[in-house]
């Protein structure tokens, strides 16, 4: 763990505003871990806001819905925040907002009645996916493979910059306890712990309130980064390792950021379709930084637009935080299910340093969360001996970007990592 100046200062007293939706939505059709969505409509259909638009058959995945009404216009490649190019489902926005269907809106008795493979097929159906940035289905994390006894809610937000969970928790903390009640009843466990670092006092004390009346347990946690990982926060709070190779469940816990536990209750309470999410847009170089409530889809040059003037010209646009977003080469790219974050650095801030030889210091080995070495990674990496960075652990690394961060030679630790586990993947 290391300490991050936050500048969470620039956000984290802004209320959420709700950004107007744009004329033209690119939908891609891989916004979560697994397989790619394929089109269900073409080119002239007319559909509603919350229609679904594409689904696969298969083990991980995960629905996309229409985030305006309107009319499909076109189904082509278009930039990506991740994958750089991908194929979208493009709508023309008619500026309705024409419902899809006849939403059922539930009580919380209803909702408490449902059973556990209810509460999954609505959750499948409204294509709910981790929202820390993971993206995997949420739905298979309700269907855990093994017995697990904790839920583990993840308000840490530990990423410099980064405020939207934050502002979620301190406005909308009944709807999250409410999304977390069905939670546990789906999964059946006894115990339930959310983590939240102690910069956040606004939502520790909505928090704690709900989490007290229910039963459960709030751990006010240190600020320091990587604390918002899964391994981290399992370790952190309660004292579980999860073994190299193995995942939450196989040390009984299921870990949800307060994102998703959102989603979840809106899925639930209101039958809304995940077609909309917080996104904090931030940096030095904007005027009126902000949290915005953003249709999916919408290009970035939109919520560069609402938080105008700016300063002065981003010199790196970045969809997440500094540690580890993605840099994106153009405006033009949609906000994603993923996408808890904008971030436009200055010159200053952007400045690339000189990558100097290793001098064996040793500060990344001392450093790194998950117990790697990310220097022997490196080297392994640099010299294309992909088999040798997976026997050193390179699938285990989870791109924090510690490592970068605390290298006195400035090696590009992290980047080299990537690429040796996209190798060693193959």
């Amino acid at each position: 763990m290391i300490k991050l100046k936050e500048h969470k200062e620039y956000t984290e007293d802004k209320s959420i505003e709700s950004l107007r939706p744009p004329s033209r939505v690119y939908l891609p059709l891989s916004q979560h871990l697994g397989k790619a969505c394929v089109p269900e409509v073409k080119v002239g259909d007319s559909v509603a806001l919350g229609q679904r638009i594409a689904g696969v058959q298969a083990h991980v995945w995960a629905p996309i819905h229409a985030s305006v009404s309107g009319k499909v216009i076109a189904i082509q490649e278009w930039p990506h925040p991740v994958l750089a190019r991908c194929k979208a489902v493009v709508l023309e926005n008619d500026g309705e907002d024409r419902a899809y269907g006849n939403a059922k809106r539930r009580s919380r008795q209803e909702v408490n009645a449902l059973t556990p493979e209810e509460i999954r097929a609505i959750v499948l159906e409204a294509g709910i996916v981790g929202m820390g940035g993971a993206s995997f289905p949420t739905h298979i994390k309700l269907t855990p493979p093994k017995p697990v006894d904790t839920l583990l809610v993840n308000g840490a937000e530990c990423e410099p910059y980064l405020t939207s969970d934050a502002r979620l928790m301190t406005e909308y903390g009944h709807e999250i306890a409410l999304g977390i009640e069905a939670v546990v009843s789906c999964l059946g466990v006894k115990e339930v712990y959310i983590g939240i670092e102690e910069n956040k006092p606004d939502a520790i004390k909505i928090m704690r309130r709900h989490l007290h009346d229910a039963g459960w347990h709030l751990r006010i946690l240190p600020s320091a980064y990587p604390q918002g990982g899964e391994k981290q926060l399992i370790k952190n709070i309660l004292g579980r390792e999860v073994p190299r190779g193995k995942l939450p469940f196989d040390c009984g816990v299921v870990v949800h950021n307060v994102a998703t536990i959102f989603a979840v209750y809106e899925a639930l309470y209101s039958s809304k379709a995940l077609y909309e999410r917080l996104v904090t847009v931030t940096g030095s170089v904007l005027e009126r930084p902000k949290n915005l409530r953003v249709r999916l889809g919408t290009p970035v040059k939109d919520l560069i637009a609402h938080c105008a003037p700016l300063k002065e010209e981003p010199a790196k646009l970045i969809m997440g935080g500094p540690m580890m977003g993605i840099a994106q080469y153009t405006d033009e790219v949609p906000v994603i299910k993923s996408s808890g974050g904008l971030l436009l650095l200055s010159s200053d801030e952007a400045a690339c340093l000189q990558e100097e030889a290793c001098i064996r210091c040793g500060a990344c080995v001392r450093k790194c969360p998950v117990g790697l070495m990310p220097t022997l990674i490196d080297l392994a990496s640099r010299a294309g001996l992909w088999q040798q960075a997976k026997e050193y652990g390179a699938l285990d690394c989870i791109e924090c970007g510690v490592c970068s961060y605390v290298c006195p030679a400035n090696r590009t630790l992290v980047q080299s990592i990537k690429r040796a586990k996209l190798e060693a993947a193959k």
